[in-house]
């Protein structure tokens, strides 16, 4: 969420900032809002101390023996205009909460401006992709060659975009998360949590996808109780460790990496990617997050990135970097990284993850702060998320890059003591 203040003392530099992500923000109308409570406040005010002030004479009154019915009327009156102002002051406050839980993020300067992804600017790469001397064969070809992946089960049992995998493709699945976690853990610093994979609505507010996209998720109703969501990444429940929290500032860095299941229902994405497992409504991802002092997010953002590349690295998969323009960027970022993966069956790059800097828009929707050492009060905390990586979109890769003429797939190196050094499957 946007600092209110910001918006209403700059409210056309946020509305030219916003439009960079192509946002139109609604000027009339928080200009209407904004006069129309000040109204209301001040009327309320000068009410307030006309009672107070008729509430005095009463008693005054009262001592000289005088008749207070018609002041005791005109309290009540007041009493009741007060009561309708309280009213109105709660109403129009709370579309101005509604228009500013709206908002998108704004955009760092150091960002590139831009309408879409076309205009996302390419950082750097990482290994160059392999010149097979045969026909490739992507993910599902590969891995229907031998049962292993299997799609048409899942969708007797699920629907569409669900997978089921099975033998080795399974636990090269799992191999994958595993040497995540360790790599993650070990040499990077982060503390691994296991988080429920239900949330309630509040968490799901304080890191952005409520109110904004409730139909991307998966709700689960109760009778008489919160409603529950399906997680759409681990994200939210780390995130969410700190709400409402004050942290002290020797706590931090925070930092957090969970292998979860991630549930999304995809409302957008009708007709892309229906074939395989870059698009699905349940897949793994090992999440990294960050909870850091502000002064050092946009560090932090570089390490982020850095510790989903080394993944790649090590697996000898090629990637590129890019820096997303205003138009790309997700809800609650300040600014991204992508980092994107090459498939060879597409013969083009593909997003594996994306590494963002939230600044302290989700910190504020969450109340999450911690104590500046050197004022002594309670300041927001700066958030970060990234994808260390997709388990489903890098076993795609690695199924591609490492495939044979026969259909047969080589393990990465990384990846062979979680195989029980098995070197090629099929």
């Amino acid at each position: 969420m946007l600092d209110s203040k910001l918006v209403r003392t700059q409210l056309q530099d946020v509305a030219d900032r916003l439009a960079t992500r192509g946002y139109q923000l609604d000027v009339t109308r928080i200009e209407a809002l904004e006069a129309q409570r000040k109204t209301v406040q001040t009327r309320t005010e000068q009410l307030q101390a006309e009672r107070n002030a008729r509430s005095k004479s009463i008693g005054q009154a009262k001592q000289r023996g005088e008749d207070i019915a018609p002041m005791l009327a005109d309290v009540d009156r007041m009493a009741s205009e007060l009561e309708a102002g309280k009213i109105e002051l709660e109403s129009i406050q709370s579309e101005l909460d509604q228009l500013m839980l709206s908002l998108p993020n704004l955009p760092h300067e150091s960002v590139p401006v831009g309408k879409d992804e076309d205009e996302n600017v390419e950082v750097r790469r990482w290994g160059a992709p392999k010149a097979f001397d045969f026909q490739v064969k992507d993910h599902v070809a590969l891995g229907e060659q031998h049962g292993w992946l299997d799609f048409e089960t899942a969708a007797k049992l699920s629907g569409a975009r669900f997978a089921l995998m099975r033998g080795p493709i399974a636990r090269l699945h799992r191999a994958l998360a595993q040497f995540m976690l360790d790599l993650h853990t070990r040499e990077h610093g982060y503390e691994e949590a296991y988080t429920p994979y239900l949330v309630q609505a509040p968490a799901l507010q304080g890191t952005g996808q409520l109110p904004k996209f409730e139909e991307d998720l998966f709700k689960i109703s109760r009778e008489n109780e919160a409603d529950l969501y399906l997680i759409p990444t681990a994200e939210v429940s780390l995130t969410n460790i700190v709400a409402g929290e004050i942290l002290d500032a020797k706590q931090l860095p925070l930092k957090f990496v969970a292998h979860t299941p991630c549930f999304r229902s995809e409302a957008g994405a009708s007709g892309r990617d229906t074939r395989g497992m870059i698009r699905q409504h349940q897949f793994d991802k090992v999440e990294m997050v960050q909870i850091v002092e502000p002064s050092q997010s946009f560090e932090a953002l570089e390490g982020l990135t850095a510790n989903a590349e080394r993944v790649l690295q090590l697996l000898e998969l090629p990637y590129r970097v890019l820096a997303l323009c205003t138009g790309d960027m997700g809800f609650g970022a300040t600014k991204t990284y992508d980092l994107e993966v090459w498939v060879p069956s597409q013969d083009k790059y593909r997003e594996i993850s994306s590494c963002s800097n939230c600044g302290d828009f989700q910190a504020r929707r969450m109340q999450a702060r911690y104590r500046n050492p050197e004022t002594g009060k309670p300041e927001l905390v700066h958030t970060l998320n990234g994808s260390g990586l997709a388990v489903g979109r890098t076993l795609v890769a690695v199924l591609e890059n490492y495939q044979q003429a026969d259909g047969s797939i080589c393990v990465p190196d990384v990846l062979k003591p979680y195989m029980a050094g098995v070197e090629v499957i099929g």
